[in-house]
């Protein structure tokens, strides 16, 4: 696993595995449910190489990571052995409702983003390439492209149902069912022709009856690319099927309890779980739209302005329904549409400060951020460089306010859910073909990435951020060091002195000995045990830097074959700084005819530019043996 030893370190410094009640991702961060967030080392986690930064929020502990979080979050579901999606009752974590409502948002909707906007993004250049007439509406490319760009959207409810399920503590094939029942093609044929009679008449929910089921009238609704009545019905369906397996012998609950789940939930959804959600998603709409239309202008700058606070904070997740909502009921959506600046606003902040900076570790990160930037993932940005200034944050929101207001009174409109940054501009070409509104959103994005761009490159000043010594910058960038403690307690040996030639002539790496004077080995670093010989004299740890550290108790020792050595660990377990890892003993291994004398070697030391080597002649445990400089 590449990730193997990162993760490690997450899970120890969350409070390890058993205080994990939930694991998901998003597209930059690991989103944990911790039943006991005190337990959680917050500093080391975000002083800690390969993570951004770590924000508490929304009921959820949140480790960001950044573009490579999926590979990250693999391994750390592997190494830790999560069930990854948890509930509420499994976590024993009570939170209000607003948390709550974020937590089941987030965990519904955050499996799906990735092919959502890859879908979209093809969606999206598709129009585009009608639009410059580069296809045609009946050639076959564009219908196969079509396709692949509407596929997730049309068979939403079947996507939701899984992810509803998996959220709720439900057999996901169950909710994927009932999402399927809700798309069911003939169904969907049935609403042509006559109906049978007309519920609801004259009201605004006026409803024709084009088949009953057991003689109770059952409204047929369009569900394809719908939302709201898929999660209630997996919801509802998830109590159902709590219900059955509560009655249902063991040896039969295979299979009775989905028959009876499916059997009842469908049922109740087509007739009146689907009906009810689908009203409440066009009020929904319509009352958005309502506000919107108050004054786009003015809603466009609350979006813009706001919206990385939003994203910071993770409640950004309470937006995405009322989107994807908007686009299945209006078929376009105003909201997002006012957030589009503020990803361009925060990288030419950051592009500003990269040009304007004598900084080398600030240039160093402030390039990959923009690059990130340009394709929408800011949050490198955001937690490493303008946050901790706090003012070119500040004033990429202005700019992203002024962008945001710029892009509702020009009245655009997102089509689909597409890709961030640049990905994002064909997401607001309609049906219609490129028009005033994708007009608007590209003067819109250029206005908050210039204006965020120019108010930083005439007011910046290299100053460090919060915390940071002026003094050591630079030179924390040219050099690094990282201690390794003495794993034992004893008298110090040249490795020269050592009569086995691999480690007299470096030939294993550089490092030092010890003469023990006590028969225990701790552990010098905080880290993984990467491996452990079977007859326990020799132990491999990787730092969490990197460092790769080899302790062989004693020459020859190998064929002793485990007598007279008892490993504490074993291999794969982290180990924090201190931890024991074996105990030996001493006389007995000399009274063998064996020496103890100790080689603790740095083994990549030709990764690093040198291992300096203490100038103690005896030297304690945790005392300062080696210090690997990077």
């Amino acid at each position: 696993m590449k990730y193997e030893q990162l993760a490690n370190e997450i899970i120890r410094n969350v409070g390890g595995k058993e205080n994990v009640g939930g694991l998901t991702h998003c597209i930059t961060r690991l989103r944990f449910k911790l039943k006991d967030e005190s337990k959680a080392n917050t500093d080391a986690l975000k002083n800690m190489d390969g993570i951004v930064t770590v924000i508490q929020s929304g009921g959820q502990y949140q480790v960001v990571i950044g573009n490579h979080v999926p590979e990250v979050y693999a391994d750390v579901a592997a190494v830790g052995g999560f069930q990854v999606e948890t509930t509420e009752e499994a976590s024993g974590e009570k939170m209000n409702a607003f948390n709550k409502f974020i937590d089941i948002i987030s965990g519904v909707f955050a499996p799906t983003l990735g092919v959502l906007a890859a879908t979209g993004m093809i969606k999206g250049f598709t129009a585009l390439l009608l639009t410059l007439k580069v296809l045609t509406a009946t050639s076959g490319t564009y219908i196969i492209l079509s396709a692949i760009g509407d596929c997730l959207f049309y068979f939403f409810p079947i996507f939701l149902g899984y992810t509803s399920a998996k959220k709720f503590g439900a057999n996901i094939f169950i909710g994927m069912g009932i999402g399927a029942c809700l798309v069911y093609p003939s169904l969907s044929a049935l609403t042509a022709g006559e109906p049978l009679y007309t519920l609801f008449t004259g009201t605004v929910i006026e409803s024709p009856v084009h088949l009953t089921f057991m003689g109770i009238p059952v409204i047929l609704m369009t569900y394809s690319s719908s939302v709201i009545p898929i999660i209630l019905s997996t919801f509802v369906g998830s109590k159902i099927e709590k219900g059955f397996k509560r009655i249902t012998p063991s040896v039969v609950r295979t299979f009775v309890v989905p028959f009876c789940t499916l059997l009842v939930t469908v049922p109740l959804a087509l007739i009146a779980i689907g009906p009810v959600a689908t009203w409440a998603g066009q009020l929904l709409g319509a009352g958005t739209l309502a506000v919107y239309n108050l004054s786009p202008l003015a809603a466009g700058v609350l979006m813009g302005a706001f919206w990385q606070v939003f994203v910071i904070f993770g409640l950004h997740w309470g937006f995405v329904p009322i989107a994807i909502n908007n686009l299945t009921v209006l078929g376009s959506d105003p909201v997002l549409a006012g957030t589009f600046g503020a990803s361009f606003a925060q990288t030419g902040v950051v592009l500003a400060i990269l040009l304007k900076t004598k900084n080398v570790k600030l240039r160093a990160l402030s390039i990959p951020a923009v690059i990130s930037g340009v394709f929408g993932v800011t949050e490198p940005a955001i937690y490493g460089i303008s946050l901790p200034r706090k003012k070119p944050f500040i004033l990429s929101c202005i700019a992203a306010a002024v962008g945001g207001g710029i892009i509702g009174a020009m009245g655009s409109k997102m089509y689909m859910i597409g890709g961030l940054g640049v990905f994002g501009i064909p997401s607001f070409i309609g049906a219609d073909g490129a028009g005033a509104g994708l007009y608007g959103a590209l003067i819109g994005i250029t206005v908050s990435f210039l204006l965020g761009f120019g108010m930083v490159f005439f007011t910046f000043k290299d100053e460090p951020a919060a915390g940071e010594d002026p003094n050591v910058r630079r030179l924390e960038v040219l050099v690094k060091r990282e201690s390794v403690s003495s794993p034992l307690k004893g008298n110090i040996v040249s490795l020269t002195d050592i009569r086995d030639e691999a480690f007299s002539t470096g030939a294993l790496g550089k490092g030092i000995a010890i003469e023990p004077s006590e028969g225990k080995v701790f552990s010098p670093v905080d880290g993984v045990v990467t491996s452990l010989f079977s007859s326990g004299h020799a132990i491999g740890i990787t730092s969490g830097g990197g460092v790769d550290i080899l302790i062989h108790i004693g020459q020859d020792t190998v064929k002793l074959k485990g007598k007279h050595f008892a490993p504490k660990i074993k291999q794969g377990d982290p180990v924090r700084k201190g931890d024991l890892l074996v105990e030996f003993d001493i006389e007995a291994i000399k009274a063998a005819g064996y020496v103890v004398t100790t080689p603790v070697i740095i083994s990549n030391s030709g990764s690093y530019l040198d291992v300096i080597e203490t100038e103690k002649k005896t030297i304690a445990y945790d005392d300062e043996l080696l210090t690997v400089v990077v």
